[in-house]
Order: structure tokens, then C-alpha cells, then sequence
């Protein structure tokens, strides 16, 4: 019988480790990148060429599927797998970041966040029960606690209030999952550690998130602007206030550096909409560093995008093709910088998980970074 949720470490080497997620719609390899599908989609790209990058899991975002095309919608048409055939696991995120980023006129109390649409100013309220139904109502198999996330140079005291508020509503987020019925028997609930780079209130914060008991363990806060030495001096420390025996997923992190530099200190999960933003405005990432294809000195080369790259773009187009297409805003060009980048995450993620394996990610990581940041 298959497990609705279970994590297995399988190598270790220093913090770095790899490892399965085992879930009910199949298998998760750790270190794992998530594409982050936002409205349903990854942006210019088909699910099935998602899956053939070598992703295990997507991300789905609460508050832009709760604002269109519903949460009951989706539940109606037969859930979100079903809606964007996409059959392995998804995560889903609780929508409390995106509340306080894109939203106008919010007003957050104990209860939860009133906010105003985006799209056309409709009011909506947003609490942890709400956020963990829009959640079940879409299919979510890893299902987010709902947060706070405030900005890193806000005044400690405020920080403190603010991660407080979130543990009290990651109990209320645990509760409205376990009175989920068939969710709770086939689905998985992360919480969220917030405390921004503050140790000792991350430290309180894994304290009562471990006291509540969640499946994964996230690391919030990071990635909002505070810089990449400042998320690395966190990481350095906040892998391991969390539970050694449960996943660790960095939300909304990021370039390849840093992907390299949280594994390094212990992180098993990773989203971001980097690869597929940059691919159509014309950024690829590659193993000697990101290029820019609408630069001119790129209309008259014949090599591929990579020549490390084992994706279908750097096998068949050149670069040449590639920076028409880009400096033409050709679709197709968006479609297949996209997948490159997608693919060279998938890759770049398996290179890690190998050298986890074989006991030498050191050298790995000092290579990838000679190379990358040259």
C-alpha cells in the first residue's frame, strides 16, 4: 500500500543530504526543485514537458487560484491534477505571501487578512480554516499552514509579534487539516518557520511548530530583499532547529548559487519562478553562468545554449535561432528558453543529489561555483 506521506534520508554528506518523499501520487527526490505553476501553469510550458525536464512536483498558488478560476471550481471540474493534467504531486502554497505582497487595501487581524482583489478589487477574507479549504478544494497533496511574512528590516519586536501571530494560526492551519477528513488521510501539511534573521526567534518558532507536529518543515522569511550572505548566515543555523527526520523546504529561493549554497547547509526543497520568468525575458542559466540571448553578440552563434545541457532546446536550436526569437518577442522563444531553464534546475538538481551519493559534494559545490560565477 502506497504511504500518503513518509521521508526516507538516503545519503548524507556534512548537511548536504538526498532522500524520497514518498507520497499517494508518486515520488519526490531530495534535493527537489519545484516549478512553480501559479495560475495552473508553468508558464510556457505543457505539463508534459514539465514532467519530462525531470521535475517530481509542481507548485501551485492558493490566492491566484482562489481569485480565478475559484477554489470551487476547480473542486467541480475535479481538481487541479485533473484541470492541468498534471498527475504527480503538487504543492500548494497558503496564499499569505501573496496577500501581502499583491493585494491592496488589507487589513490583517488575529483572525486572518481582508484584502482586495488585484484583478478587480472584489473583498475577501483569508484565514488559516479558509486557506487550508481552498487548499482541499484544489487537490493540494503538500498543503501550506498559513503566515505572516514580514520584511526582514522591520523592528524586532514586530518580527516577534509577527511570528507569534503565525504559530498561533499554524495550530489553527494543523486543526482545519485534521477536521479535513480526506485530506488528512492523503495529503501532507508543512508548517512555516518564520523569525526573519533573527536566531532566537526562529528558535522559538521551530520550538512550537515541532510542539504542534507537521509532516515538513519550511523556512519563510528568506529570499525578500535581505540579500544572499544575510540568507546564508540564517541557513547556517536554521536547518537545523527543524526536525532532522522531516523535510526542509526553502520557499521562493532561487539562482543556482544559492541553490548549491542552501543544499550545502541542509535543505531538501526548493520553488521559484526564476527559471521560468527569466526564460521569457530572455535569460538562460547555464553551467558557466546566466547569458542574456538579446545581446548582439549572440546573432551569429551556432553553438547551444549549453553544451553541458541535455535539454531538447540546447540539442536542436542554436543560439543564434534563440536570440531572434527572443529579440522578435517570438512565443516560441519564451516556450523554449523555458524549458532550458526548467531543464538546467532538473539537472543541476540531480548533479547534487549524485554528489550527495557518492560522498563529494565539497568538490561539487567548489567546481559548480568556479565554474558559475566566473
Amino acid at each position: 500500500m502506497k504511504s500518503r506521506f513518509s521521508f526516507a534520508v538516503e545519503a548524507s554528506d556534512g548537511a548536504a543530504r538526498t532522500g524520497t518523499i514518498s507520497m499517494l501520487r508518486g515520488q519526490i527526490r531530495t534535493p527537489a526543485f519545484m516549478p512553480v505553476g501559479t495560475a495552473a501553469t508553468v508558464k510556457a510550458m505543457k505539463p508534459e514537458t514539465v514532467r519530462k525536464t525531470g521535475a517530481d512536483i509542481i507548485l501551485g498558488n492558493t490566492y491566484h487560484l482562489m481569485l480565478r478560476p475559484g477554489a470551487e471550481r476547480v473542486a467541480k471540474l475535479g481538481g487541479l491534477h485533473k484541470f492541468m493534467n498534471w498527475h504527480r504531486p503538487i504543492l500548494t502554497d497558503s496564499g499569505g505571501y501573496q496577500v501581502m505582497s499583491l493585494s491592496d487595501l488589507r487589513k490583517l487581524t488575529e483572525e486572518g487578512v481582508e484584502f482586495r482583489s488585484h484583478i478587480d478589487g472584489s473583498k475577501h477574507m483569508l484565514t488559516p480554516e479558509r486557506s487550508i479549504e481552498i487548499q482541499r478544494l484544489l487537490g493540494s497533496d503538500i498543503v501550506m499552514a498559513f503566515d505572516e511574512c514580514p520584511r526582514a528590516d522591520r523592528p524586532r519586536e514586530e518580527i516577534a509579534a509577527s511570528m507569534e501571530m503565525s504559530m498561533r494560526w499554524a495550530a489553527r492551519s494543523r486543526s482545519g487539516f485534521d477536521a479535513g477528513g480526506e485530506l488528512a488521510q492523503r495529503a501532507a501539511l508543512f508548517g512555516i518557520q518564520q523569525g526573519a534573521l533573527d536566531r532566537e526567534l526562529r528558535q522559538i518558532s521551530a520550538e512550537q511548530l515541532t510542539d504542534i507536529g507537521f509532516d515538513g518543515y519550511a523556512i519563510g522569511g528568506l529570499a525578500v530583499g535581505e540579500g544572499q550572505e544575510a540568507m546564508f548566515a540564517t541557513l547556517d543555523y536554521a536547518p537545523g532547529q527543524l526536525p532532522v527526520d522531516r523535510p526542509r523546504y526553502l520557499m521562493g529561493v532561487g539562482k543556482p548559487d544559492d541553490l548549491v549554497g542552501a543544499v550545502e547547509r541542509g535543505v531538501d526543497m526548493f520553488d521559484c519562478v526564476l527559471p521560468s520568468r527569466s526564460g521569457r525575458n530572455g535569460q538562460a542559466f547555464t553551467w558557466n553562468g546566466p547569458i542574456n540571448l538579446r545581446n548582439a553578440r549572440f546573432a551569429e552563434d551556432q553553438e547551444p545554449l549549453d553544451s553541458r545541457c541535455t535539454c531538447d532546446t540546447c540539442g536542436t536550436y542554436t543560439r543564434a535561432y534563440l536570440h531572434h526569437l527572443v529579440k522578435s518577442q517570438e512565443i516560441l522563444g519564451a516556450m523554449l528558453m523555458t524549458e532550458h531553464n526548467i531543464a538546467f534546475y532538473q539537472q543541476l538538481m540531480q548533479a547534487m543529489r549524485d554528489a550527495i551519493g557518492k560522498g563529494c559534494f565539497a568538490t561539487f559545490a567548489a567546481d559548480f561555483r568556479r565554474d558559475y560565477l566566473r
